[in-house]
Formats: structure tokens, C-alpha cells, sequence
């Protein structure tokens, strides 16, 4: 093991961690909060979180309106919209079912560079790849399941959720990774961004619906300062130290750990048919990352 995988191992682990746990803290922050309340707070505890930590590290901010812009898009598509859509659905299915269906992201992400960002190619293992997490998601949500009928909504506002995740990484390559500012210093104007595009909704709706928890306060303290805060810095300081493609293996570990929480501390049901689905997901992630490569292109 070289030096700079010992550095960077660390700080993978507790991303995947962090981000696995995520679903867990978002129903503990239900207990309280509506979903719009849980996807305002958690950008509103995240930004403040990366403001803190620009202004320890003297980051600078972007400057031009343009610049913010796209981070606002971005922003809107990797923390808004996914934030508020994923704590509406795990209103209505499991924790665990949510860190399944949010390793279907590399998926979506194909799927948007296929139709949409047709300079970026896309070659014939990875559409095999789209068919067969297709398959893993039909066994995940019990698609043709009788007994599933009642959760639609909930599969619905979480495969939109990742789908929103597919069109931020081919949008931000495009338009933010070539701005001149610290990974950090993007991160704080992108969550930050996210916080005040969901305000207006926060103050004229009612994010509160019961009275704050033990649970709910640590459930949103922790999803806002490490699961949408710290997460970042791992992230991208990941990035920085071994590259994307190392970095986004990440995705692999999320749902393991949704998983084993969800049952643990959540008391969720799982069944066999998940598993072999969760599975196909996984492999589906592998092959439109380029990790496995079933077909020659």
C-alpha cells in the first residue's frame, strides 16, 4: 500500500459511512420535520458548516453572478431537489430501500449523457449495464409484487431523486469544474446555494409537525454538518489524492451500510429478492463506471 492510499483510505471509509448513514438520520429527522423542513436544514447546517471551515482555511468565495449561477443549478439538482424528494420517499418506504435505489445514480447518469450530453460517449457495455440495473430495480421496489402497490410514490421521488444526481455530474464537468476556486470554496457556495433556493419554502410552509427529539436533533445535526458538510471536503480531497474514478467506488459502500443500519437501529424488513437486486444494481454501477466490463465495446 503506497503512502497516499494510506492517506486517503481514512477519509473513504468515513465518507461511505457518512453518506450510508444518511438515510437513517433522515428518519430520525421526520420524527420532526417535514421534508421540506429536513432538506432546508440539512443545506442550512451543511453551508454553515463549509462557511466555517473557508473562513479557517481562507477559501475564497466565488465572485461573478455567472459562477453562482451554475453552482445554483448544481445545487439544485445534487441538494435540493434529491434532499427534499429522498426525505419524501423514505415517508413511504424504508431507509434501507433508499440507500439501494441511491446506487442507482451512476445509472441515471449514463441515461442523461445518452440523450443529453451527447459529447460525452456512451459505449455498449454500459448501456448493457443501464438494462441490467433496470432489472436490479424492478427486484429492489418488488415492481411486479402485489403487495408493493402502495409504495409507488415513494420508489417514484427516489429514482427522480437519483435522476436529478444524473444530470448534476454531467452538468457540473461541464460548467463548474473548470472554475479556478478550491473544491472546498465550491462546495460551501453549492450548499449554502441550497439552503436559500429552499428557504422561501421552509418559512411559508410548516417544516415542523411534532415537537423536536433527542433523535431528530442529533438525526439533522449529523446529516447537515457531516452527511451534506464534511462529506464534501472527503470527497473531493479523495478526489484530489487518488482521482474520480477511485473516489466514486464509494458508491459501492452506501448501501451496505444503509442496509445493515436500517435493519439495525430501524428495525426494517428485508427480503432475498432485495439482496439479488441490490446486487444487480451494484453490477449495473460497475459496468456504466467502466469497472466491469461484460461486453466489449
Amino acid at each position: 500500500m503506497t503512502t497516499s492510499s494510506k492517506s486517503w483510505l481514512p477519509g473513504f471509509i468515513a465518507l461511505g459511512i457518512t453518506w450510508g448513514s444518511s438515510f437513517l438520520f433522515i428518519k430520525w429527522g421526520l420524527l420532526t420535520l417535514s421534508p421540506v423542513g429536513v432538506a432546508f436544514f440539512r443545506g442550512l447546517i451543511g453551508g454553515l458548516t463549509l462557511m466555517i471551515y473557508c473562513l479557517a482555511t481562507r477559501s475564497p468565495l466565488p465572485k461573478r453572478v455567472v459562477e453562482w449561477g451554475h453552482l445554483a443549478v448544481v445545487a439544485f439538482l445534487l441538494n435540493s431537489a434529491p434532499g427534499y424528494l429522498f426525505a419524501v420517499g423514505e415517508t413511504h418506504i424504508s431507509s434501507v430501500m433508499a440507500g439501494l435505489l441511491n446506487a442507482t445514480t451512476p445509472l441515471m447518469t449514463v441515461l442523461v449523457i445518452s440523450f443529453g450530453f451527447r459529447e460525452q460517449k456512451v459505449n455498449s457495455n454500459q448501456l448493457v449495464g443501464v438494462a441490467i440495473g433496470f432489472a436490479g430495480i424492478a427486484l429492489v421496489t418488488g415492481a411486479f409484487s402485489s403487495s408493493q402497490r402502495n409504495d409507488w410514490r415513494g420508489y417514484v421521488a427516489l429514482l427522480v431523486a437519483t435522476f436529478c444526481y444524473g444530470i448534476s455530474g454531467p452538468y457540473s464537468k461541464k460548467y463548474v469544474s473548470k472554475l479556478e476556486y478550491s473544491a472546498s470554496s465550491l462546495a460551501a457556495a453549492q450548499v449554502s446555494s441550497s439552503a436559500i433556493l429552499l428557504l422561501p419554502f421552509a418559512l411559508f410552509s410548516h417544516p415542523t409537525h411534532a415537537a423536536w427529539t433527542l433523535k431528530s436533533v442529533l438525526g439533522m445535526l449529523i446529516l447537515g454538518s457531516f452527511g451534506t458538510g464534511f462529506a464534501y471536503i472527503w470527497h473531493f480531497r479523495n478526489i484530489r489524492l487518488v482521482g474520480s474514478a477511485v473516489a466514486s467506488t464509494v458508491t459501492y459502500i452506501t448501501p451496505v451500510v444503509a442496509t445493515i443500519l436500517g435493519i439495525l437501529f430501524l428495525k426494517e424488513p428485508f427480503k432475498v429478492s432485495q439482496v439479488i437486486g441490490g446486487l444487480l444494481v451494484l453490477l449495473s454501477a460497475a459496468m456504466v463506471q467502466q469497472r466491469v466490463k461484460l461486453i466489449k465495446s
